[in-house]
């Protein structure tokens, strides 16, 4: 028996197994880099060793310091979670030398899966239907559009989508370098790119005894940048086409038991709407979206993966589904803005009374989470805040579920992709279950993230942040505290708060306190029911009367010298503003074309020289962030007038990285 686990992961991942082996009585074992002493996964676990360093290349990537940290804390068994070292043969080889139980697949399966190009050789000889894999080098315009592909992981790193052969060149090489930072292993491969298609993959369970149960599928075809968004279970599509089920089954045991699986693992297909799949690969290890199969099943995976290692047998066959679970992923991304990653401080998390962590048996909400309230999002990771999963007895039920406690929870700090979740569950495409893998081209990204509130309702919000603004000063006044907020004995110009919105620009409220009540410029009507520092309420007029609306406002002071950030949460929805002060700065104004680091990361690219023409749109130098690139465009056409970073510098949001001239101020200079 087992007496204690190490988890060679992180964040979300170390939490959801730790939750698991806590049921089972183990004793749990953290590791962590520099960048995470404080986080959640660290405090839970019962012993916790750091790995010198912040990228994942000095910590968690290697393999000898996890060894010797279990080792270290006394921990008889790891479990690689999903990333990192979870598919890495010689890591599994390397804790099995050490005496230790690896909780997860044999290590010849793990090699033979570990290539997706002789993956795919070993699934064609064994009958299942493969994509053709395709050299780099014998792409022809007839083969094209290509998927550039990282042969040693997955969640969309080292992923490209070529659909010219004048760019093939550069997308390989910026493939491979994805590749080489994400996974230790820069090797890439192409394969024909579907425009759309389903992806729907199969969940593998195997014992030591020759059980192998193909547990459920689910769906995961709404994607961004090759990584999955949205999952659920069962898959729509799989439904409605008769005898689709049976035939990925049968595919999906046929790849493992050609392997000699064992463990835990997904098999994953491309399929057509008339229900024709092919393998596209297989990965061996726990998936991210695994909590959709446990609450479809009623399994907890990671106990089976944990008894499985121990050599328990599996019964004949797995439960039978029963409901319908969808699962989203909360990430700190601005989707408008080409899905921008985001770092910095989550002030707050806040889903109520989801459940944490287990197996949803009744219609509910289950979170997943690697981060907590005040926890700090850096460049080194993934910038997934969590994984926020629903289960009902139908896909509608859930759907809904899912959408309500997105729009409900309080989220605050960081710019996330929430807007576009609740958008893709309400979408009607989605609803009717057309969930292809172009379905964000298909129904307009512009659209899909426009804000879930209306210009009219963040106005109202922002009302309200001015109210709750103003009793918080009056609750800090040594003097006449108890007066109205600017309370004069004669007629006087309203009071003014200025706030900035991401996606609407400037707003000013201008307020008044009169004998008669509140007074508010472009709100005719309103009346203040309450105002606290942390609550407004408004009766606000409406056609059949006035309506009392409640705003909970929260306010979180600038790091620096920057505006404070207001929060406002609301039956109407979401409103993030950041309040402006009464007179600018002038040290904070920046320069007519300037480049800012949208993130920190750093620079392992520039491409033009001081002194050049660079049109609108060319590229200046690459960022590179939570381990993807990122590219730094010329704002116009012009003159690039400064660069002020170098290939490897490290830069900090906000940084002025490079300055463009506009065209028209240099024409105009040259005429003076």
């Amino acid at each position: 028996m087992l007496s204690t686990v190490l988890v060679a992961n992180r964040g979300e991942i170390a939490r959801r197994v730790f939750a698991t082996c806590r049921r089972m009585g183990l004793g749990t074992v953290a590791v962590y880099s520099d960048a995470d002493a404080d986080a959640p996964h660290v405090g839970e676990a019962d012993a916790a060793i750091r790995l010198p360093g912040n990228t994942p290349g000095e910590t968690y990537l290697r393999g000898d310091l996890i060894v010797e940290a279990a080792l270290a804390a006394g921990a008889d068994a790891i479990h690689p979670g999903y990333g990192f070292l979870s598919e890495n043969a010689d890591f599994a080889r390397a804790v099995l030398a050490a005496g230790l139980t690896w909780i997860g697949p044999p290590v010849a399966a793990i090699e033979q899966m570990g290539s997706k190009v002789e993956s795919k050789k070993m699934m064609d000889a064994a009958g299942v239907p493969v994509l053709a894999e395709l050299d780099p080098a014998e792409v022809t315009d007839a083969l094209l559009p290509v998927l550039i592909k990282a042969s040693a992981g997955g969640g969309g790193r080292g992923m490209r989508v070529v659909r010219s052969l004048a760019e093939l060149p550069g997308q390989l090489e910026a493939a491979r370098r994805e590749a080489e930072s994400a996974f230790g292993d820069p090797t890439v491969f192409c394969e024909r790119y579907l425009e759309t298609g389903r992806h729907i993959e199969v969940q593998v369970m195997a014992d030591t005894h020759g059980t192998v149960w193909a547990v459920g599928e689910r769906e995961c075809s709404i994607q961004r940048r090759h990584q999955k968004v949205v999952e659920e279970a069962p898959s729509p599509l799989v439904e409605r086409v008769d005898d689709m089920r049976d035939r990925l089954f049968r595919a999906a045991r046929l790849a493992a038991e050609a392997i000699g699986y064992e463990g835990a693992g997904t098999v994953e297909f491309l399929a057509d709407e008339a229900g024709e799949f092919f393998f596209l690969e297989m990965n061996t290890r726990l998936q991210v979206e695994h909590p959709v199969t446990e609450n479809t099943t009623g399994l907890d995976l990671v106990r089976l993966q944990v008894q499985v290692a121990q050599g328990r047998r599996l019964p004949a066959a797995p439960p039978p589904m029963r409901g319908h679970s969808i699962e989203v992923r909360l990430y700190a991304e601005d989707p408008a803005q080409e899905w921008q990653p985001q770092s910095g401080a989550v002030h707050r998390l806040d889903f109520g009374r989801a459940a944490e962590f287990t197996v949803l048996r009744e219609p509910g909400v289950r979170l997943d989470s690697g981060v907590r309230d005040g926890s700090v999002v850096g460049v080194h990771y993934d910038p997934m805040l969590a994984k926020v999963i629903s289960y009902a007895e139908t896909r509608d039920e859930a759907a809904h579920l899912l959408a309500a406690a997105l729009r409900r929870a309080r989220i605050h700090g960081l710019v996330t992709n929430r807007d576009l979740l609740v958008r893709v569950l309400e979408h009607p495409a989605f609803r009717a279950g057309d969930t292809d893998t172009a379905f964000f081209a298909t129904h307009g990204l512009e659209n899909l993230s426009a804000p879930l509130v209306s210009v009219a309702d963040e106005e109202l919000s922002i009302v309200a942040a001015a109210l709750a603004d103003a009793a918080a000063n009056r609750s800090r006044a040594r003097v006449g505290g108890g007066l109205p907020s600017g309370w004069r004995n004669l007629p006087a110009q309203p009071q003014t708060k200025s706030y900035d919105s991401r996606t609407t620009g400037t707003h000013e409220v201008r307020y008044r306190f009169t004998r008669t009540g509140l007074t508010v410029e472009g709100h005719d009507g309103i009346e203040l029911l309450a105002a606290t520092p942390d609550v407004v309420t408004l009766a606000v007029p409406g056609p059949r009367g006035p309506v009392r609306r409640r705003f909970d406002v929260a306010r979180y002071p600038s790091t620096g010298s920057g505006p404070v950030l207001v929060a406002v949460d609301s039956p109407l929805g979401p409103v993030t503003v950041r309040r402006l002060p009464r007179f600018e700065d002038p040290a904070e104004q920046v320069a007519e074309g300037s480049l800012l680091a949208p993130m920190p990361g750093a620079v392992i690219r520039v491409a033009a020289e001081v002194g050049a023409r660079v049109e609108l749109g060319q590229p200046i130098l690459w960022l590179e962030a939570m381990k993807m690139e990122h590219t730094i465009t010329a704002p116009a056409t012009g003159v690039l007038a400064e660069l002020n970073v170098t290939a490897g510098q490290q830069v900090d949001v906000g940084t002025v990285l490079a300055v463009v001239r506009p065209e028209e101020t240099t024409d105009a200079e040259s005429q003076e």
